[in-house]
Protein backbone atom coordinates (compact mmCIF):
# COMPACT_ATOMS: atom_id res chain seq x y z
CA UNK A 1 0.00 0.00 0.00
CA UNK A 2 1.27 3.43 -1.06
CA UNK A 3 2.33 6.01 1.91
CA UNK A 4 2.15 9.82 1.36
CA UNK A 5 5.66 11.68 -0.01
CA UNK A 6 5.39 13.54 3.39
CA UNK A 7 6.39 10.88 5.73
CA UNK A 8 8.16 9.11 3.84
CA UNK A 9 11.97 8.64 5.77
CA UNK A 10 9.94 9.30 8.73
CA UNK A 11 10.80 6.17 11.39
CA UNK A 12 9.27 6.05 15.09
CA UNK A 13 11.77 8.52 17.28
CA UNK A 14 14.40 6.29 19.58
CA UNK A 15 12.48 7.94 22.84
CA UNK A 16 9.69 5.44 21.89
CA UNK A 17 12.07 2.68 21.47
CA UNK A 18 13.89 2.48 24.30
CA UNK A 19 10.40 2.78 25.93
CA UNK A 20 9.18 -0.32 24.46
CA UNK A 21 13.41 -2.27 24.98
CA UNK A 22 12.74 -0.95 28.89
CA UNK A 23 9.54 -3.20 29.24
CA UNK A 24 10.80 -5.62 27.29
CA UNK A 25 13.71 -6.21 30.06
CA UNK A 26 11.59 -4.96 33.49
CA UNK A 27 13.75 -1.94 33.56
CA UNK A 28 13.45 1.60 34.89
CA UNK A 29 12.71 4.17 32.41
CA UNK A 30 14.88 6.90 32.27
CA UNK A 31 14.27 7.20 28.61
CA UNK A 32 11.09 8.88 27.39
CA UNK A 33 9.90 12.43 29.42
CA UNK A 34 7.01 10.66 30.94
CA UNK A 35 7.04 12.63 34.16
CA UNK A 36 5.32 10.25 36.96
CA UNK A 37 5.55 12.96 39.64
CA UNK A 38 2.14 12.35 41.55
CA UNK A 39 -0.58 15.52 39.84
CA UNK A 40 -0.85 18.01 42.38
CA UNK A 41 -4.90 16.72 44.59
CA UNK A 42 -6.55 19.98 43.96
CA UNK A 43 -6.06 19.04 40.13
CA UNK A 44 -7.56 15.32 40.38
CA UNK A 45 -10.03 16.45 42.54
CA UNK A 46 -11.26 19.53 40.54
CA UNK A 47 -11.12 16.98 37.24
CA UNK A 48 -12.55 14.35 39.04
CA UNK A 49 -15.77 16.96 39.46
CA UNK A 50 -15.45 18.06 36.13
CA UNK A 51 -16.18 14.57 35.02
CA UNK A 52 -19.19 13.65 37.15
CA UNK A 53 -20.41 17.41 36.57
CA UNK A 54 -20.91 15.73 32.88
CA UNK A 55 -19.14 18.78 31.08
CA UNK A 56 -18.21 16.80 28.51
CA UNK A 57 -19.59 18.38 25.49
CA UNK A 58 -17.33 20.30 22.71
CA UNK A 59 -16.09 23.38 24.13
CA UNK A 60 -14.77 26.46 22.05
CA UNK A 61 -12.26 25.64 19.45
CA UNK A 62 -10.18 27.66 21.51
CA UNK A 63 -10.57 26.54 25.26
CA UNK A 64 -13.29 27.46 27.95
CA UNK A 65 -13.30 30.71 29.12
CA UNK A 66 -11.96 29.67 32.73
CA UNK A 67 -8.67 28.04 31.24
CA UNK A 68 -8.47 30.69 29.04
CA UNK A 69 -8.78 33.56 31.65
CA UNK A 70 -6.51 31.35 33.92
CA UNK A 71 -3.68 31.43 31.29
CA UNK A 72 -3.85 34.68 30.38
CA UNK A 73 -3.61 35.53 34.40
CA UNK A 74 -0.49 33.49 34.50
CA UNK A 75 1.13 34.90 31.52
CA UNK A 76 0.71 38.53 32.76
CA UNK A 77 1.84 37.40 36.05
CA UNK A 78 5.00 35.03 35.13
CA UNK A 79 5.96 35.77 32.06
CA UNK A 80 5.53 39.19 31.87
CA UNK A 81 3.31 39.74 29.05
CA UNK A 82 -0.71 41.01 29.08
CA UNK A 83 -2.65 39.03 27.28
CA UNK A 84 -6.36 38.95 25.71
CA UNK A 85 -8.23 36.05 26.94
CA UNK A 86 -10.57 36.01 24.43
CA UNK A 87 -8.74 36.78 21.33
CA UNK A 88 -5.21 35.41 22.09
CA UNK A 89 -5.07 32.39 23.50
CA UNK A 90 -5.53 28.93 22.01
CA UNK A 91 -6.07 25.53 23.80
CA UNK A 92 -4.54 22.65 22.09
CA UNK A 93 -3.38 18.95 22.51
CA UNK A 94 -0.49 19.40 23.77
CA UNK A 95 2.51 21.61 23.08
CA UNK A 96 2.89 18.68 20.19
CA UNK A 97 -0.45 19.65 19.08
CA UNK A 98 0.24 23.32 19.17
CA UNK A 99 2.90 23.36 16.91
CA UNK A 100 1.18 21.45 14.76
CA UNK A 101 -1.42 23.83 14.01
CA UNK A 102 0.99 27.06 14.07
CA UNK A 103 3.13 24.67 10.97
CA UNK A 104 -0.08 24.18 9.15
CA UNK A 105 -1.13 27.50 9.80
CA UNK A 106 1.93 30.01 9.32
CA UNK A 107 4.40 27.82 7.12
CA UNK A 108 4.14 26.85 3.21
CA UNK A 109 5.81 23.81 1.82
CA UNK A 110 9.49 24.96 1.61
CA UNK A 111 9.61 27.25 3.95
CA UNK A 112 12.79 27.17 6.01
CA UNK A 113 12.98 27.57 10.14
CA UNK A 114 15.85 27.80 11.89
CA UNK A 115 16.60 25.24 15.28
CA UNK A 116 19.59 24.85 17.38
CA UNK A 117 21.23 21.74 17.68
CA UNK A 118 20.73 19.66 19.92
CA UNK A 119 17.08 19.65 19.25
CA UNK A 120 13.98 17.94 20.18
CA UNK A 121 13.09 15.48 17.36
CA UNK A 122 9.10 16.09 17.39
CA UNK A 123 9.93 19.78 16.83
CA UNK A 124 11.92 18.73 13.69
CA UNK A 125 9.82 15.62 12.32
CA UNK A 126 6.51 17.99 12.44
CA UNK A 127 8.43 20.68 10.25
CA UNK A 128 8.91 17.63 7.89
CA UNK A 129 5.44 16.67 7.59
CA UNK A 130 4.56 19.97 7.16
CA UNK A 131 6.36 20.17 4.36
CA UNK A 132 8.89 22.80 5.56
CA UNK A 133 12.83 22.74 5.89
CA UNK A 134 14.55 22.45 9.47
CA UNK A 135 17.70 23.85 8.93
CA UNK A 136 19.88 23.63 12.00
CA UNK A 137 22.41 25.78 13.94
CA UNK A 138 24.64 23.68 15.19
CA UNK A 139 25.71 24.68 19.48
CA UNK A 140 28.59 23.30 21.58
CA UNK A 141 28.61 22.02 24.62
CA UNK A 142 28.86 22.82 27.10
CA UNK A 143 27.27 25.92 27.60
CA UNK A 144 25.15 25.69 23.93
CA UNK A 145 25.95 29.17 22.95
CA UNK A 146 24.68 30.86 19.88
CA UNK A 147 25.59 33.89 17.77
CA UNK A 148 24.09 36.29 15.66
CA UNK A 149 26.86 35.04 13.05
CA UNK A 150 25.54 31.50 13.29
CA UNK A 151 21.97 32.45 12.53
CA UNK A 152 22.80 35.28 9.78
CA UNK A 153 25.18 31.73 8.09
CA UNK A 154 22.24 30.08 7.84
CA UNK A 155 19.59 32.39 6.31
CA UNK A 156 18.25 32.57 3.12
CA UNK A 157 15.25 33.78 1.42
CA UNK A 158 12.91 30.79 2.04
CA UNK A 159 13.70 31.64 6.03
CA UNK A 160 10.51 31.90 7.90
CA UNK A 161 11.19 31.70 11.22
CA UNK A 162 13.24 30.64 14.32
CA UNK A 163 12.02 28.00 16.91
CA UNK A 164 13.50 28.59 20.69
CA UNK A 165 12.97 25.94 23.24
CA UNK A 166 13.69 26.81 26.23
CA UNK A 167 14.33 25.47 29.22
CA UNK A 168 15.96 23.22 26.18
CA UNK A 169 14.88 19.12 25.67
CA UNK A 170 17.16 17.26 25.54
CA UNK A 171 20.41 19.45 27.12
CA UNK A 172 18.62 21.69 30.23
CA UNK A 173 19.41 24.89 28.31
CA UNK A 174 18.46 28.24 29.29
CA UNK A 175 18.52 31.10 27.07
CA UNK A 176 19.61 34.14 28.59
CA UNK A 177 18.61 37.92 28.16
CA UNK A 178 21.83 38.41 25.78
CA UNK A 179 21.02 35.61 23.62
CA UNK A 180 17.72 36.23 23.33
CA UNK A 181 18.22 39.83 22.73
CA UNK A 182 20.43 38.58 19.75
CA UNK A 183 17.42 35.98 18.89
CA UNK A 184 15.22 39.13 18.56
CA UNK A 185 17.31 41.27 16.77
CA UNK A 186 17.80 38.93 14.03
CA UNK A 187 13.90 37.99 13.75
CA UNK A 188 13.01 41.76 13.88
CA UNK A 189 15.87 42.63 11.11
CA UNK A 190 14.73 40.25 8.72
CA UNK A 191 10.70 39.58 9.46
CA UNK A 192 10.60 36.56 10.37
CA UNK A 193 8.36 34.39 13.38
CA UNK A 194 9.38 33.17 16.35
CA UNK A 195 8.35 30.02 17.44
CA UNK A 196 8.83 29.30 21.33
CA UNK A 197 8.54 26.36 23.12
CA UNK A 198 8.38 27.05 27.07
CA UNK A 199 6.60 23.85 28.79
CA UNK A 200 9.52 23.80 30.85
CA UNK A 201 9.55 27.33 32.26
CA UNK A 202 9.15 26.67 36.12
CA UNK A 203 11.89 23.54 36.14
CA UNK A 204 14.75 26.16 36.60
CA UNK A 205 17.85 25.84 38.52
CA UNK A 206 20.58 27.64 40.32
CA UNK A 207 18.45 30.62 40.42
CA UNK A 208 18.14 30.79 36.74
CA UNK A 209 15.29 32.95 35.47
CA UNK A 210 12.90 32.15 32.31
CA UNK A 211 12.62 34.98 29.92
CA UNK A 212 9.92 34.34 27.05
CA UNK A 213 10.79 36.01 24.13
CA UNK A 214 7.56 37.42 23.29
CA UNK A 215 8.50 40.10 26.06
CA UNK A 216 11.52 41.84 23.95
CA UNK A 217 11.17 44.84 21.96
CA UNK A 218 9.47 43.99 18.56
CA UNK A 219 8.26 41.01 19.74
CA UNK A 220 4.76 40.55 20.43
CA UNK A 221 3.37 40.64 17.46
CA UNK A 222 6.00 38.31 16.01
CA UNK A 223 6.14 35.68 18.31
CA UNK A 224 3.94 32.30 18.84
CA UNK A 225 4.60 31.26 22.64
CA UNK A 226 3.44 27.63 23.02
CA UNK A 227 3.42 25.92 26.79
CA UNK A 228 1.30 23.04 28.61
CA UNK A 229 0.60 22.13 31.62
CA UNK A 230 1.99 18.50 30.91
CA UNK A 231 5.22 18.99 32.66
CA UNK A 232 3.98 21.44 35.41
CA UNK A 233 1.13 19.39 37.15
CA UNK A 234 3.00 16.10 36.05
CA UNK A 235 -0.16 14.72 33.62
CA UNK A 236 1.70 14.51 30.02
CA UNK A 237 -1.07 11.85 29.61
CA UNK A 238 -3.90 14.85 29.43
CA UNK A 239 -2.55 16.31 26.41
CA UNK A 240 -3.41 19.40 27.25
CA UNK A 241 -1.01 22.94 25.76
CA UNK A 242 -1.45 26.26 24.69
CA UNK A 243 -0.76 29.20 22.16
CA UNK A 244 -0.20 33.08 23.52
CA UNK A 245 0.05 35.11 20.12
CA UNK A 246 -1.59 38.46 18.80
CA UNK A 247 -4.95 37.85 17.07
CA UNK A 248 -3.86 37.67 13.56
CA UNK A 249 -1.76 34.41 14.56
CA UNK A 250 -3.50 33.23 17.19
CA UNK A 251 -7.23 33.16 14.79
CA UNK A 252 -5.63 31.36 12.08
CA UNK A 253 -4.03 28.71 14.76
CA UNK A 254 -7.18 28.54 16.20
CA UNK A 255 -9.08 27.74 12.66
CA UNK A 256 -6.27 24.87 12.24
CA UNK A 257 -6.94 23.66 15.97
CA UNK A 258 -10.36 23.11 15.06
CA UNK A 259 -10.13 21.64 11.67
CA UNK A 260 -7.44 19.31 13.30
CA UNK A 261 -8.89 18.49 16.60
CA UNK A 262 -12.10 20.26 17.51
CA UNK A 263 -11.39 21.02 21.08
CA UNK A 264 -9.27 19.74 24.00
CA UNK A 265 -10.78 17.21 26.25
CA UNK A 266 -13.74 19.61 27.89
CA UNK A 267 -13.69 18.15 31.15
CA UNK A 268 -9.23 18.22 31.75
CA UNK A 269 -9.82 21.70 30.70
CA UNK A 270 -12.29 22.50 33.78
CA UNK A 271 -10.12 20.49 36.05
CA UNK A 272 -6.76 22.54 35.30
CA UNK A 273 -8.37 25.25 35.46
CA UNK A 274 -9.88 25.20 38.86
CA UNK A 275 -6.76 23.81 39.80
CA UNK A 276 -4.84 26.67 38.42
CA UNK A 277 -7.18 29.04 40.74
CA UNK A 278 -6.74 27.11 43.49
CA UNK A 279 -2.72 26.26 43.79
CA UNK A 280 -0.34 28.75 45.51
CA UNK A 281 2.52 30.20 43.79
CA UNK A 282 4.66 28.10 46.66
CA UNK A 283 3.74 25.38 44.59
CA UNK A 284 5.74 26.40 41.77
CA UNK A 285 8.65 26.95 43.67
CA UNK A 286 8.14 23.89 45.66
CA UNK A 287 8.98 22.46 41.94
CA UNK A 288 11.55 23.87 41.45
CA UNK A 289 13.15 23.15 44.29
CA UNK A 290 12.59 19.32 44.13
CA UNK A 291 13.57 18.95 40.66
CA UNK A 292 16.87 20.87 41.31
CA UNK A 293 17.43 17.92 44.56
CA UNK A 294 16.45 15.00 41.66
CA UNK A 295 19.20 16.77 39.25
CA UNK A 296 22.11 17.07 42.00
CA UNK A 297 21.55 13.75 42.91
CA UNK A 298 21.32 11.66 39.41
CA UNK A 299 24.44 13.99 38.13
CA UNK A 300 26.40 13.27 41.15
CA UNK A 301 25.81 9.62 40.28
CA UNK A 302 26.81 9.98 36.37
CA UNK A 303 29.95 11.62 37.74
CA UNK A 304 30.86 9.24 40.31
CA UNK A 305 30.49 6.59 37.69
CA UNK A 306 32.62 8.04 34.90
CA UNK A 307 29.50 8.91 32.70
CA UNK A 308 30.31 12.71 32.76
CA UNK A 309 26.82 14.98 32.76
CA UNK A 310 26.57 17.95 30.86
CA UNK A 311 24.94 19.72 34.13
CA UNK A 312 21.33 21.11 32.76
CA UNK A 313 20.19 24.79 33.90
CA UNK A 314 16.33 23.58 33.42
CA UNK A 315 14.00 20.86 32.06
CA UNK A 316 14.54 17.67 33.65
CA UNK A 317 17.26 15.93 31.35
CA UNK A 318 20.59 15.26 31.42
CA UNK A 319 23.03 14.49 27.98
CA UNK A 320 25.58 12.29 29.63
CA UNK A 321 29.15 11.48 27.85
CA UNK A 322 29.36 8.05 27.07
CA UNK A 323 32.07 7.90 24.96
CA UNK A 324 34.42 5.58 28.15
CA UNK A 325 31.86 2.67 27.60
CA UNK A 326 33.70 2.38 24.01
CA UNK A 327 30.46 1.00 22.07
CA UNK A 328 30.49 1.52 18.23
CA UNK A 329 27.41 3.73 18.53
CA UNK A 330 25.02 6.17 21.52
CA UNK A 331 22.44 3.16 19.92
CA UNK A 332 24.60 0.66 21.14
CA UNK A 333 26.15 2.17 24.67
CA UNK A 334 22.27 3.10 25.80
CA UNK A 335 21.42 -0.68 24.83
CA UNK A 336 24.05 -1.33 26.70
CA UNK A 337 23.25 0.35 29.61
CA UNK A 338 20.04 -1.05 29.20
CA UNK A 339 20.69 -4.58 29.30
CA UNK A 340 23.47 -4.37 31.84
CA UNK A 341 22.05 -2.53 34.44
CA UNK A 342 18.04 -2.22 33.73
CA UNK A 343 18.25 1.84 33.07
CA UNK A 344 16.98 2.61 29.95
CA UNK A 345 18.01 6.14 28.61
CA UNK A 346 17.77 7.61 24.85
CA UNK A 347 20.83 7.72 22.21
CA UNK A 348 22.19 11.29 21.46
CA UNK A 349 21.97 10.43 18.18
CA UNK A 350 18.14 11.25 18.45
CA UNK A 351 18.69 15.36 19.07
CA UNK A 352 21.95 15.52 16.69
CA UNK A 353 22.65 15.29 12.76
CA UNK A 354 24.84 13.15 11.47
CA UNK A 355 27.21 11.79 14.49
CA UNK A 356 27.71 14.59 16.65
CA UNK A 357 25.28 12.64 18.75
CA UNK A 358 27.20 9.49 19.07
CA UNK A 359 28.99 10.52 22.35
CA UNK A 360 26.04 11.15 24.46
CA UNK A 361 22.78 9.33 25.80
CA UNK A 362 19.94 11.51 27.23
CA UNK A 363 18.52 10.06 30.75
CA UNK A 364 14.88 11.96 32.27
CA UNK A 365 15.13 11.95 36.37
CA UNK A 366 11.43 12.58 36.58
CA UNK A 367 10.60 10.04 39.13
CA UNK A 368 9.65 9.37 42.62
CA UNK A 369 12.49 9.55 45.00
CA UNK A 370 12.07 5.47 45.19
CA UNK A 371 12.80 4.99 41.47
CA UNK A 372 14.80 7.61 41.07
CA UNK A 373 16.93 6.00 44.00
CA UNK A 374 16.85 2.69 42.22
CA UNK A 375 17.72 3.78 39.20
CA UNK A 376 20.91 5.21 40.86
CA UNK A 377 21.83 2.26 42.54
CA UNK A 378 21.52 0.15 39.71
CA UNK A 379 23.59 2.59 37.38
CA UNK A 380 26.56 1.98 40.49
CA UNK A 381 26.50 -1.42 39.76
CA UNK A 382 27.86 -0.73 35.84
CA UNK A 383 30.87 -2.05 35.01
CA UNK A 384 33.80 0.49 34.19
Amino acid sequence: MRTSQRIQGLVQSDIRRMTRECVRVGGVNLGQGICDMPTPDVILEATSAAVLEDLSVYSRHDGITELREQIAAKMERDNGRVTDAETEIVVTIGTTGAFAATCQAMFNPGDEVILFEPYYGYHVNTLLVSGCKPVFVQLSAPDWTIDRAALEAVFTERTRAVLVNTPTNPSGKVFGRQELEIIAGFCRDHDLLAVTDEIYEYILYDDREHLSLCTFEGMAERTVTMCGMSKTFSITGWRLGYVVAVPEIAGPIGLVNDLFYVCAPTPLQYGVARGMAALPQSYYADLKAAYQRKRDQFCGVLEEIGLTPLWPDGAYYVLADISHLKRRTARDAAMYILETVGVASVPGTAFFQGTRGEQYTRFCYAKEDAILDDACERLRTLPR
